[in-house]
């Protein structure tokens, strides 16, 4: 797996690090301003950061010395700095330098995305669909996280929000959208409830994801599947993609806080009137290759096991569309509407987008019978729901 993060920080040397900065600037801490700041990287409050430092006033620290502080240090950066964004802010700029003098780094502006790649161990299954074509299906155990973005994140849409816990059973999600080839051997079962075009994918290939898939198309793949297969086949609640998308994370992206080409497939370049950035926050630009790609072909996966969660196609979900998360269940299902010709959720970014539509948070919506090449989807097995006699036997791998 490869997660892009800021290394941590020792207190002693981010307030070295903040001292230079704001010298740069004729600026100086006063000793209460250090106490503040300190305090502030270790989490704590201004109470607790009166208790250790006694000889300031709470009032002091608080009406002074700490809007003070959080005020050099915006004009120093150019960015607002509060006591919430302080680690990550710091921690960038501090990487950055670092990274720089050891001549570790990656084209970006003012701070370096820093990979890190650990082994984890995922458990599977593989669905035999005939003709040499496989599906794999990871094991995502349950749990709860908190849904939509928060209220400072970059770009972040109303639609977003308000942020809200959900707690998820477990499930089996597709490892990779379903390919072109997974589609062919489907669309040549016995229909269910339509007729489905083994064939309609602009970009060819095998290993591609299907796009020009309608969500009734999809739904429609999904009812062959669970009828040759005996289990359960449909398309995910928008909770259970973002969960599965976030992988336990909180950030933009769950490779952190911004993204690059290089570990996903959308538009990173700018337009040439300036009415779209090719690149999220201080993400460096990128390219547009202005096709889908292989899937899993980045060979970057979150910490549950899965690829390509970030751009190539958006994937339908269940759910209805909602302007926000005002009165979402809070269960992982699907959130439905009485309105069953309603626009469905998307979600997940594509090849012709641009970063921020790709962000875990990032919502996105088209009529059920809408078809673009930029469109493809994702399934899910329940494993509560499984129709087959006996049970599912994961395998068991491990995965950077």
């Amino acid at each position: 797996m490869a997660i892009i993060s800021s290394l941590k920080v020792p207190t002693g040397e981010a307030l070295q690090f903040i001292e230079e900065l704001l010298s740069e600037n004729r600026k100086h801490l006063s000793d209460a301003e250090r106490a503040v700041f300190q305090g502030a990287w270790q989490g704590k409050d201004y109470k607790e950061i009166h208790r250790e430092h006694s000889q300031f006033s709470l009032d002091y620290l608080m009406r002074n010395a700490g809007p003070r502080l959080w005020r050099d240090l915006s004009e120093a950066l150019g960015e607002k700095i509060t006591k919430n964004n302080l680690r990550r802010q710091i921690e960038w700029r501090y990487n950055a330098a670092r990274f720089k003098n050891n001549k570790i780094r990656t084209q970006q502006n003012q701070f370096k995305l820093v990979i890190k790649r650990q082994q984890h161990r995922a458990q599977f299954y593989v669905e035999d669909l005939g003709d040499g074509v496989e599906l794999e299906m990871v094991l995502l155990p349950g749990g709860s996280f908190l849904m939509g973005s928060a209220g400072d994140e970059l770009e972040r849409s109303t639609s977003e929000g308000p942020q809200h816990t959900v707690t998820v059973p477990t499930f089996c999600f597709g490892k990779y959208p379903v390919t072109q080839a997974q589609w062919q051997v489907i669309a040549a079962l016995p229909q269910v409830n339509q007729a489905l075009e083994s064939d309609l994918s602009r970009f060819k290939g095998a290993d591609r994801p299907v796009e020009r898939v309608s969500w009734l198309e999809a739904v429609e793949f999904c009812d062959r599947l669970s009828d040759h297969t005996g289990r359960t086949y449909r398309l995910p609640s928008e909770a259970e993609w973002e969960y599965a998308c976030r992988a336990g994370t909180t950030t933009p992206f769950h490779f952190g806080e911004t993204i690059t080409t290089d570990l996903a497939n959308y538009d990173g370049t700018d337009s040439e009137d300036g009415k779209w950035s090719g690149s999220y926050g201080r993400g460096p630009k990128g390219i547009y290759r202005q096709e889908t790609t292989n899937v899993g072909s980045f060979k970057v996966a979150n910490a549950f096991g899965l690829y390509d969660m970030h751009g190539n196609v958006w994937e339908w979900c269940a759910d209805h569309w909602h302007k926000n998360y005002g009165g979402a269940p809070i269960d992982g299902s699907a959130w439905l509407s009485d309105d069953q010709k309603a626009s469905r959720l998307l979600r997940g970014g594509s090849w012709v987008n641009i970063p921020v539509t790709c962000r875990s948070a990032y919502r996105g919506y088209y009529l059920p019978g809408d078809r673009f090449d930029y469109v493809g989807f994702r399934i899910v097995c329940s494993t509560a729901k499984t129709r087959q006699k006996g049970s599912i036997l994961p395998m068991v791998a491990a995965f950077m």
